[in-house]
């Protein structure tokens, strides 16, 4: 079965390069094209977009389980807390490459939706944790069950979509992470004010059963949903698979003729050699460090005086707005090369800079509002960037490179789990200090890309 499947493969490769040399001069039908987008829209976006954001919440509900009586419980130290964050991140920079090797290897809709159904499963069983180890133990395996994920959803959209077309959908998926802040915020304050106690359960404890289970049951909704790569998609037919192809080979069609031919060591190599990966894992690495302060989005809104359950609604604030605010809006529409990418940066750095200095809490929960509005619009448009960039290699080559771009990028959250130590409250000046300045750095690294993008540097 799998080498009549694999006959398949090398057939329709081999109609894809027979054809390239005749898709320059043919028009592809415009009207079955519209057709086949809305279609790929229809089956991706929708169900990408949940699993992002359940993962997000699995991934982040440690902050809002921290003040609603896990850290007392567990008696943890600050100190013990910044490692719980951090080894989700270690596992999860460790096995983000392997992961998308796998998956540029196997099918996204067996792939993705099995390792959400795990990490949902150890998401339910962190709720049983005694002991710090435990936790500690959970976080890991979270880590190295989500790796796959991020890294696998960047690869299938560059994968069905051109170039001019991927800015709109990174931005509608990465406002899935945008809207997690405001959805778990939600969700943790009402399981922790309603189910306090039911069934002699601590509220945060139910908050990772619920949030735990949420996830197995859209990651198996999911397998029937999610679309596999171009040539091999069951849910379109032989000629939208073609058109699904050959739509593609028009602005790149190095897409077919190194396509399944590199080995993991290969892709690596080629991956690695690129300086472009290189400058795009370091202005990703910034934006990815400074939005480690929405794990403490919790504990900065409770400065405002607020009861736990109530700062859970309240930081809530800090992501829902992202999603109005005119930055995140325009990271929906407009090009990846435009000068106003840098400017996004400049924002998040004058509001680090002010909070750092303004000591009232409702000023600082506004200028937090902004900081996050801009650091969250770049973070679309940098993957977008990179993912365009990224365009010419072969499927397995450019896996590699959006991991390694994704995970480094992570990698950045280890530290930036330090910056903000309960006992530096209320002002966190040295966190914000970091912040500044890794702005200050991400506005030089993507200075240089949008010049060397103007200048045609990026290409090839």
């Amino acid at each position: 079965m799998s080498l009549e499947r694999g006959s398949l493969h090398d057939k329709k490769i081999t109609d894809l390069t027979g054809f390239t040399a005749h898709i320059g001069s043919n028009r592809l039908p415009q009207a079955k094209e519209k057709a086949l987008v809305r279609k790929i829209d229809l089956f991706l976006l929708p169900t990408i977009w949940l699993m992002y954001l359940l993962s997000y919440v699995d991934r982040t509900n440690i902050g809002n389980a921290k003040i609603a009586g896990l850290q007392d419980d567990l008696h943890l130290s600050s100190g013990q807390y910044s490692i719980c964050l951090i080894v989700f991140f270690i596992s999860y920079v460790i096995f983000e490459v392997p992961s998308n090797l796998i998956l540029s290897k196997s099918r996204p809709s067996i792939f993705l939706p099995t390792i959400m159904i795990l990490w949902g499963a150890v998401t339910c069983c962190m709720a049983a944790v005694k002991s710090y180890r435990q936790l500690v133990a959970l976080r890991f395996l979270v880590g190295v069950l989500e790796a796959g994920f991020a890294p696998g959803v960047l690869l299938i959209l560059s994968s069905w979509y051109k170039r001019e077309e991927q800015s709109k959908r990174f931005a509608v998926y990465i406002s899935a992470a945008i809207l997690s802040g405001a959805f778990g915020g939600l969700l943790a304050g009402a399981i922790t004010k309603d189910l306090e106690g039911a069934h002699g359960i601590r509220g945060w404890r139910w908050l990772f059963i619920v949030e735990g289970v949420a996830s197995i049951g859209w990651a198996c909704v999911a397998r029937f949903l999610l679309l596999d790569f171009p040539l091999t998609s069951k849910y379109l037919s032989d000629d939208e698979r073609r058109l699904a192809s050959e739509r593609l080979l028009v602005t790149d069609a190095s897409r077919a003729s190194d396509e399944y031919r590199l080995g993991p060591l290969q892709a690596i190599k080629r991956s690695l050699e690129n300086w472009r990966v290189w400058l795009f894992t370091a202005g990703y690495m910034v934006i990815v460090g400074s939005s480690t302060l929405s794990y403490f989005y919790p504990t900065l809104v409770e400065g405002l005086g607020y009861e736990t359950h109530k700062a859970q609604y309240m930081a809530t604030g800090a992501s829902s707005s992202l999603v109005l605010s005119p930055s995140s809006q325009s990271a929906i529409f407009v090009s990846v090369t435009d000068s106003r990418f840098a400017g996004w940066l400049s924002i998040s750095l004058s509001c680090s800079v002010a909070t750092s200095i303004v000591t009232n809490f409702k000023a600082r929960y506004v200028l937090l509002v902004f900081m996050t509005a801009g650091l969250w619009s770049t973070n679309a448009l940098s993957l977008s960037f990179a993912s365009s960039t990224f365009a010419h290699m072969s499927r397995e080559a450019r896996a590699v490179s959006l991991a390694f771009v994704n995970a480094m990028g992570n990698l950045a959250q280890i530290y930036g789990a330090y910056l903000f130590p309960s006992q530096d409250a209320p002002r966190y000046i040295m966190g914000f200090s970091v912040v500044s300045a890794m702005c200050a750095f991400g506005i030089g690294v993507y200075g240089v890309l949008y010049v060397f993008e103007r200048r045609g540097l990026l290409d090839g």
